[in-house]
């Protein structure tokens, strides 16, 4: 699931996308906001790879660390292996810039932690090569790779998944870029490590697609922490067409309805045909009984990091007409 513009220049191979992958945004397919927007991109990977008074981490692992506002590089890879806290002091405006001389690697599990008001918005990751964030890493900020990046199996990112030159290869991934409007670019410097400022003027990366900051430019959106939550829940089940009634004969049918927590949307089928597709509550479609053994499932995905998932529910229509459940409700705790 991807909240969020979807983009492409040059070349047209956008695969996969379409159900059960979801695109909460405009997706621009080798037009020209996606040449703006790869415009953009190279300005601000260049912008960033040129930051000056970097702490060089070389050799280190990320995983364990805080590290307040600044620039830090590695002059070839770097690893992530754990938890990374971003911690902002306070300071709704603070700046991270990671410059990495060619790979970034997290380990599974891995999360990028922003704390103290730090915004996914202002923070930086530029990639000499290409990047992979292992399964079910939760990682935050703008993630700018010179070739490719690949999200392994649950890999979320809260910010931008970006890669100049190669692919951006996704399996079962959310990616979250709505708490950074195309409106907002970061306004400030970044100090130097220790709230010292640095001793030669820099320029912050522009967030890729947008234009320069003017003096009226809103700091973006922050909370405490942005990992993704996965508290979504979903049950699917039969309810009858009018409320306190009993599901009635096949010639009556009956409601599939899922029920949860934190559900986007809910996409419907019937032995295998879409149906339906819904975007709010009641998530319901009106399922007519047919004569012989047939299944309704539905696939849902969440607004927080919940996988989605696919329910399902079987029942008979019998030679009296009468609808057996035969598994009973599917249900889904994530």
């Amino acid at each position: 699931m991807l909240n969020g513009d979807l983009g492409l220049s040059p070349g047209s191979a956008l695969t996969g996308f379409g159900l059960p992958a979801v695109v909460n945004g405009a997706t621009h397919d080798n037009d020209a906001v996606a040449a703006q927007a790869q415009a953009d991109l190279t300005t601000a990977y260049d912008t960033a790879a040129g930051q000056n008074n970097a702490v060089d981490l070389t050799g280190q692992d990320l995983g364990g660390l805080t590290l307040t506002a600044g620039s830090y590089s590695f002059s070839t890879s770097a690893q992530l292996t754990g938890m990374l806290t971003l911690d902002a002091a306070g300071d709704p405006n603070a700046q991270f810039v990671f410059e990495i001389g060619s790979t970034l690697t997290t380990a599974s599990a891995s999360s990028v932690r922003l704390i103290n008001g730090a915004s996914p918005c202002n923070v930086y990751w530029q990639v000499g090569s290409s990047a992979t964030l292992g399964t079910t890493t939760a990682f935050a900020g703008n993630l700018m790779a010179y070739t490719s990046i690949t999200l392994d199996n649950r890999a979320s990112v809260i910010g931008r998944a970006l890669a100049r030159n190669g692919a951006v290869t996704l399996d079962d991934n959310v990616l979250d870029a709505s708490l950074c409007g195309t409106s907002t670019t970061p306004p400030t410097t970044p100090p130097a490590v220790g709230g010292t400022p640095a001793g030669s003027p820099q320029t912050a990366p522009p967030a890729p697609g947008t234009a320069a900051p003017g003096p009226t430019t809103q700091a973006p959106p922050h909370s405490g922490s942005t990992i993704l939550a996965h508290r979504g829940t979903a049950r699917l089940r039969r309810t009858p067409r009018t409320p306190g009634s009993r599901v009635k004969a096949c010639s009556a049918g009956f409601y599939a309805t899922v029920t949860g927590r934190h559900i986007k949307r809910v996409v419907f089928r019937f032995d295998g045909r879409s149906i339906a597709s819904r975007l709010r509550a009641p998530f319901r479609v009106l399922v007519g009984a047919r004569p012989g053994r047939h299944r309704v499932t539905a696939r849902v995905t969440f607004k927080d990091g919940t996988r989605a998932k696919t329910l399902k529910l079987g029942y008979v229509v019998c030679a009296a007409a009468v609808l057996h459940p035969r598994n009973g409700p599917s249900q889904f705790t994530g």
